[in-house]
């Protein structure tokens, strides 16, 4: 599936901005295990440009140089935070800080250059007077595939033994002040949904949505990853976790008895403790009665204390009583939670038999396909090793031109063809086809042809690939007729 243009921009956040964009050593060494895919065996693949009238000094320096120049175009400190005022009618508005460094973030493709960044920011800055600071083209960033990708996936790559699907894009630094006026530039959502466009033309990829179609918020990339692994359990996980909350409630209802149970428990020991302290209260009363009143008065006293010890005796065994109908209830609700847990326990192995099921059927078709594939790709090789065995024997345009291609390649100290080189290799593609298209085959075919006959490196042949698609698509001819280099 090919990708989409899309450009975010937000109010860059200086603070961390370059430390992100360079790959600090000290930034490398926080991010740890976080949800960041950073590869450091492609870091070295990312390139960065900055503007010379930036210089070397910081994105803090920069922003406090843009509060001089505003203080002194306008006579006023620059607003920094939100603040509100009233408006004609009475109601509260709420004013945006000002955000005179943003930072954009753009997708790109695997072999977009830097001059076609730069030839968008500098679109950029002629229609809406926004000036580039930095930008990186950072390569190294994406996710992991649980397995192998996708038939149509055409950008995942095995990195050891595991397939990494790449996220290539562009952080843009730009400054978003006019220092004429001393105040910041105006763009609305017409000209943010123009820029969306400028960058798919510039970058020749397929237009993207824009906010204003959609209407989604954007998402920062880590919060899109997880929103995607959400989404995929989302409908298994809302019935776990009402099974869950069943099994929480009951036992609930079962604490809530048992809390029960030992208040009756302690009223049943308060009672025995009263009883206790009763029968001492007659006895140490019986005494002095023997003393004072003499036997009448202390059997009348002891048969009243008699019949009130009595009274609480019959309470305790009531209690008794009680407490044993809850253990009975306790008994029941524990069995009812039980066949719950077992339900729930039962329910966890057929989803998982289920989910079992599918993934092994799921392998299942897509080995065959890979296998179909594989068969193919093999009688494909087979008959372009035929065909460019043929080509190198019988032409010798062709031949010269394929090891041209090697030869740079393994030149480490050369960035460009020369002008004889490119006409050499222009004269292949114009011998055999007819169009830019035909060109742009026909420069993959001698790619194919080189990398068969010398077996290039990665970086050997994302080098020459690059220039040769520079050659089919006429951007050397229009360079030299400018006279100047095309590397910057």
């Amino acid at each position: 599936m090919a990708t989409k243009s899309s450009i975010h921009i937000k109010p860059c956040n200086i603070t961390s901005s370059e430390a992100h964009n360079r790959r600090t050593p000290e930034y490398m060494r926080n991010i740890g295990d976080s949800k960041i895919y950073i590869v450091p065996e492609l870091t070295a693949d990312n390139e960065q440009w900055i503007n010379p009238q930036f210089g070397n000094v910081g994105l803090q320096t920069h922003y406090d140089n843009i509060k001089r120049m505003v203080k002194e175009k306008t006579g006023r400190a620059m607003q920094e935070k939100e603040r509100e005022r009233k408006g004609k009618n009475g109601k509260i508005i709420k004013v945006a800080g000002c955000s005179p460094i943003r930072e954009g973030v753009l997708l790109i493709k695997a072999d977009t250059t830097m001059n076609d960044l730069r030839r968008f920011c500098d679109k950029c800055e002629q229609r809406w007077n926004i000036k580039a600071l930095q930008i990186f083209m950072h390569k190294d960033e994406g996710h992991w595939l649980p397995g192998d990708p996708n038939a149509d996936d055409m950008e995942s790559f095995k990195i050891g033994n595991r397939w990494f699907k790449p996220n290539y894009h562009a952080h843009i630094v730009f400054d978003w002040m006019n220092h004429e006026t001393g105040k910041s530039c105006k763009l609305n959502d017409e000209d943010m949904t123009q820029m969306q466009t400028l960058a798919s033309e510039i970058l020749s990829m397929e237009r993207g949505q824009s906010k204003a179609e959609t209407g989604k918020e954007h998402l920062d990339r880590n919060d899109f990853i997880l929103e995607k692994q959400k989404s995929e359990l989302r409908n298994l996980d809302a019935v776990r976790r009402y099974k869950e909350y069943q099994v929480k409630v009951a036992e609930q209802e079962v604490q809530e008895a048992e809390t029960i149970t030992q208040a009756l428990r302690d009223e049943a020991l308060q009672k025995e403790e009263q009883s206790k302290m009763l029968d001492k209260a007659i006895s140490d009363k019986r005494s002095k009665l023997n003393k004072e009143k003499g036997i009448q008065l202390l059997g009348a006293v002891a048969d009243w204390a008699t019949g009130k010890s009595k009274t609480l005796k019959g309470d305790i065994e009531d209690l008794k009583l009680d407490l044993a109908e809850a253990h009975e209830a306790i008994a029941e609700e524990r069995k009812r939670t039980q066949a719950e847990a077992a339900k729930l326990e039962a329910y966890k192995k057929s989803v998982a038999q289920q989910m079992e099921n599918a993934i092994r059927n799921a392998t299942l078709k897509k080995d065959d396909v890979i296998n179909n594939l594989k068969d193919r790709i093999s009688w494909r090789d087979k008959m372009l090793g035929m065909f460019t065995k043929i080509m190198m024997q019988s032409n010798g345009t062709f031949r010269k031109a394929v090891n041209i291609i090697i030869s740079f390649a393994k030149d480490t100290y050369r960035s460009i063809f020369s002008k004889e080189e490119a006409k050499t290799i222009k004269s292949v593609m114009e011998a055999f086809g007819k169009d830019k298209e035909d060109y742009k085959t026909i420069g993959t075919f001698l790619m194919f042809t080189a990398d068969k006959k010398e077996n290039l490196s990665n970086s050997e042949y994302r080098k020459a690939s690059r220039e040769v698609g520079d050659i089919a698509i006429g951007r050397y001819e229009q360079t030299q007729k400018r006279g100047y280099s095309m590397k910057m």
